[in-house]
Formats: C-alpha cells, sequence, structure tokens
C-alpha cells in the first residue's frame, strides 16, 4: 500500500493511476491502424498531451517509432520530461514535446494523431472544435487516421460523484453541474486518501459535452473520411465495460459508456 496523503501525493501521477491506460490505447492504435491501413503506424501525434504518456508508450513500442506531444500546459510538459522521459532513455530524440496551441500547432505530417481523455471537449464553440479538428486533418499524411475518445450515457449529465479504489488513494469523479441548454458541464476529480485527508479539485474540466452525431458530423465537415465509433462491449459478471470496442452504427443507450472515434483522411 503506498502511502499517499493530500500533502505528499503527486497529483499527476494519481492522473496517469486512476485515469489513464496509455497502454491500451495504443494498442487500440496499433490494432485498427493495422486493420484499416494495412501496416503498422510509425509516427504519432498526441495532442492534448498532459504529460505525453501516451506519446512515450507509442516510441517504447518499436525504435522505428516517432512522436510528437502537445500541450498549452507548461507545468505538465516539464513533470512528464522529468518522470516519463527516462522511461525511453537513449531514445529522447525520437519524441519531440512542444508548448503550443493544438489549434494552429504545425507539425510534419504523421500516421496518427490522438485526442484522448475528452480533451477535445474543452472546446466549447461549433467553429473552435472545428478549427482544431481542421489542423488535425492537416497534420495527416494521406492515409492518416485520427483517433478520439468520447463518453456519454444517462448519467452523463447528472450532478453526481463517483468513486473509484486505486492503490492507496480513492479517485473521484465529481459532476458539478450540468447546463441543459448550452450542454455546459463543469466536473472535478478529487483525491481521498487513507489518512482521511482529501486534496480536491485537482482537475477541474469545464467543457460541452459533444454528442457522437454531432463530433460526426464536424468530421465529415472538415474533409475525414469513413467515420466509424467503436462501441465498448460489456462485461455482465463485473457489471462493467469489458475494454473491448467493435465498430458499429448501432448501440444500446446505457448509464454511461466510452467509445473510440477513428477518423480516416
Amino acid at each position: 500500500m503506498v502511502g499517499y496523503t493530500a500533502k505528499t501525493a503527486d497529483k499527476y501521477k494519481l492522473y496517469i493511476e486512476a485515469v489513464q491506460c496509455v497502454e491500451a490505447d495504443i494498442d487500440f492504435v496499433y490494432a485498427t491502424y493495422k486493420k484499416i491501413v494495412g501496416k503498422k503506424p510509425k509516427t504519432l501525434k498526441e495532442d492534448f498531451s498532459g504529460s505525453f504518456a501516451a506519446a512515450v508508450e507509442f516510441v517504447s513500442r518499436s525504435k522505428k517509432n516517432k512522436a510528437i506531444a502537445v500541450d498549452l500546459d507548461k507545468d505538465v510538459l516539464e513533470w512528464g520530461k522529468k518522470h516519463h522521459l527516462p522511461e525511453i532513455a537513449g531514445s529522447e530524440d525520437r519524441l519531440t514535446v512542444l508548448n503550443e496551441n493544438v489549434l494552429n500547432v504545425n507539425t510534419p505530417k504523421v500516421d496518427v494523431v490522438l485526442a484522448m481523455n475528452f480533451s477535445y471537449f474543452l472546446f466549447v464553440k461549433r467553429q473552435d472544435l472545428k478549427a482544431y479538428f481542421k489542423n488535425a486533418y492537416k497534420s495527416l499524411k494521406k492515409d492518416g487516421l485520427f483517433f478520439l475518445d468520447a463518453y456519454g450515457g444517462t448519467e452523463s449529465i447528472d450532478v453526481c460523484e463517483e468513486e473509484k479504489e486505486c492503490d492507496g488513494f480513492t479517485y473521484i469523479w465529481n459532476q458539478y453541474e450540468f447546463n441543459p441548454i448550452t450542454s455546459r458541464a463543469l466536473n472535478y476529480i478529487h483525491f481521498k486518501f487513507p489518512d482521511g485527508t482529501m486534496l480536491e479539485r485537482a482537475f477541474e474540466y469545464e467543457w460541452r459535452l459533444w454528442t457522437l452525431a454531432e463530433i460526426q458530423d464536424l468530421l465529415y465537415e472538415v474533409g475525414f473520411k469513413n467515420v466509424g465509433v467503436y462501441w465498448e462491449g460489456w462485461d455482465e459478471d463485473e457489471n462493467a465495460g469489458d475494454g473491448n470496442f467493435t465498430l458499429t452504427e448501432d448501440a444500446e443507450n446505457c448509464q454511461g459508456w466510452v467509445s473510440y472515434v477513428v477518423a480516416g483522411k
């Protein structure tokens, strides 16, 4: 058991342990790209990269892989350099870290653009999300793929808290408020520790809850082709998603779901 307390805990480390599973994301990228394009991806750009754990995971998969990480938050990028770069010691030259805006960053074209953790929901205006999708399109090679995730369900607009027990701490997802007129939501992540202390509002998300239909429409508008939704299967025994995502055009609504969206150039 890790002895976390509110004073000693590193919020970025807690986030990675509680929220991210970059191994699963990159597994999905590899399998889907191979199925659609017919080969393995060699280059990837991680937008809204945070500590760029996914980019590091991608670089670690092959000595031929190169990645670009883009984020506006300099502090989290510096944290990533300190904590993630040692994971690819000797291969740092295959990873480029940019403290820039995903709306206008200009990079070499890549096989894959990745926008995970619902990060693009931060664009609450349609024209801004469309502008981001345009830049993602421009970033891709002619056979490139754009990978996003999305969430929803009947409970996604409720004001509530959801707890998950992790190793040495409790992760709390707090849906604090939702405006049904604008579809804007204010959410927080809190962390609670065995000694009774809490790291409240460690992360704040003020975003728009975009629907899959809206996302697909915008992707097609900027030029993407063959936009597909990959829906997660359900584990009846665990009463939770099973981690297997299947391309489909029809799904049953439920209390909460997470899906991938994949768009081809």
